[in-house]
């Protein structure tokens, strides 16, 4: 395998100049034509994620397809303008100069991507990569197989190896590859698995960009509106059955308000997902893996026999890897499911008297991907703001945030590191140059030249303009 991997690679290398020289107009029929592919294949993407995550057509058309083309037709629009050197002014001791940023392609990239999103997650960096004038090497996850051999046959009948190339396998073929070079690797995945992509990349000094997850908290004041909290958080928690990076992870409930925003909870359950007492397969997902529906189902046992209340759901179904939407209260701190990011439809709901026990609470643990914020008291957003750190933020909203190409996208230490999606995704797969051009006329750099004795005044002339 790694033999293989080398041939991919070492083509890419020699082919990195030729596409590092596209133009503006080369760049975008790439994305045209990784746009018309996608939409031949469609209905088998489709198909693929039903067999993999049992998606509906619209949840997949929603959060994989649509949000590709997005993505694409947003950067065709931009890219003439991100290609474009920055001028940049010149200080008094390069007095003359002309300077400017360019961007210029890091040359051949690694992209791997995980299993909860396999389409869009493995995509859209590549989107990214394109624009940049990169080559890429594709990593998709093996625990997602029909949709890791629907990319790979799109992908070679689009590109040529020696620009663009997927790599299929598990765990092992991501270690060979980690092994190469490469100029950037691109990982979105778990905390865990990022360090270990951070450590193989430190070997050659090559530049990385993790997406990671994390506990993403959802805090609701007082006075927040909880019919509609209570709507987006469902929604936001039990898309793709929970297995969302930045799906609510927990959420913080002021003690007065707990049972109301549970019971409001439940009524949005009945009515989004169950015919009656039937749970409706068609629009809810199963859990990836049998080793994944054990794990989830470990932390509700776990959490149950330390004094936690099933308050809603609570159901597994193994023949099928179903997990009912689950919630979960008087849940020990100590438990399981409050120490690792849950990627699972199972919501504890914690509650708190004051805004300070909300504030002490989140930033006495790592950084999340995200934080949801919801109330009407402007006050003591900016406050929770202020006073916390995160990825990204919505107020009075789940998830949207990553749906604007104009925000960049991203986690801060334990959660990632370096943001993608629009103009964030291209300097990602960049490398922002300096340029400077000295004058023909005037070249005030000679003054600092040796030898030195006689340039005190110099010296002091200096000590004025820096």
């Amino acid at each position: 395998m790694r033999a293989d991997i080398k041939l991919i690679f070492d083509a890419q290398k020699n082919n990195q100049i030729a596409v590092k020289l596209t133009s503006v107009n080369e760049r975008k029929a790439k994305l045209k034509k990784l746009k018309r592919a996608i939409k031949a294949s469609e209905s088998l993407i489709f198909e693929a994620l039903q067999k993999d995550l049992r998606k509906s057509v619209f949840e997949a058309a929603v959060f994989e397809v649509l949000f590709i083309y997005s993505e694409i037709d947003f950067a065709i629009k931009n890219l003439s303008v991100w290609t474009s050197p920055q001028t940049v002014p010149s200080n008094l001791v390069n007095l003359m100069t002309r300077c400017r940023i360019t961007y210029e392609p890091k040359g051949v990239c690694l992209i791997i991507a995980p299993w909860n999103y396999p389409f869009q997650l493995l995509i859209s960096p590549l989107i990214s990569a394109i624009a940049a004038g990169n080559c890429c090497i594709l990593k998709p996850s093996e625990l997602a197989q029909a949709t890791s051999n629907l990319v790979a046959k799109l992908i070679k009948e689009t590109f040529n190896e020696n620009e663009i190339a997927v790599v299929e396998g598990d765990a092992t073929v991501s270690t060979a590859l980690l092994s190469f070079p490469f100029n950037h690797i691109f990982f979105t995945g778990s905390t865990q698995i990022g360090k270990v992509v951070m450590e193989a990349a430190a070997k050659h000094l090559t530049s990385v960009t993790l997406e990671l997850g994390g506990k993403s908290p959802a805090i609701i004041d007082e006075d927040a509106d909880l019919k509609k909290a209570a709507t987006k958080i469902v929604w936001g928690k039990l898309a793709n059955a929970g297995q969302t990076c930045i799906a609510p992870d927990y959420v913080l409930v002021h003690e007065s308000k707990r049972d109301q925003f549970i019971d409001l909870m439940r009524a949005t359950i009945e009515k989004a997902y169950f015919n009656k007492e039937t749970i409706n397969k068609n629009d809810y997902g199963k859990i990836i893996s049998d080793n994944h529906f054990k794990r989830l189902k470990n932390l509700v046992d776990d959490a149950v026999k330390n004094g936690a209340e099933l308050k809603i759901g609570g159901n597994f179904e193994e023949s099928d890897r179903t997990i009912y939407p689950t919630v979960l209260t008087n849940v020990p701190l100590d438990a399981h499911i409050m120490k690792e990011e849950i990627f699972g439809p199972l919501l504890p709901v914690l509650t708190y008297k004051n805004i300070t026990e909300v504030i002490d609470y989140v930033n006495a643990h790592n950084k999340p991907l995200a934080l949801y914020i919801f109330g009407n008291n402007k006050k003591k957003i900016e406050t929770i703001l202020n006073q916390t750190s995160s990825g990204g933020t919505c107020v009075n909203d789940v998830l949207i945030h990553i749906s604007n190409p104009n925000l960049s996208f991203g986690g801060v230490n334990t959660s990632g590191i370096g943001g993608s999606h629009g103009f964030h995704g291209f300097k990602v797969f960049s490398h922002e140059r300096s340029i400077m051009y000295q004058s023909k006329f005037m070249d005030i750099t000679k003054i600092v030249y040796p030898p030195y004795k006689g340039k005190g005044l110099i010296l002091k002339l200096l000590r004025k303009l820096i």
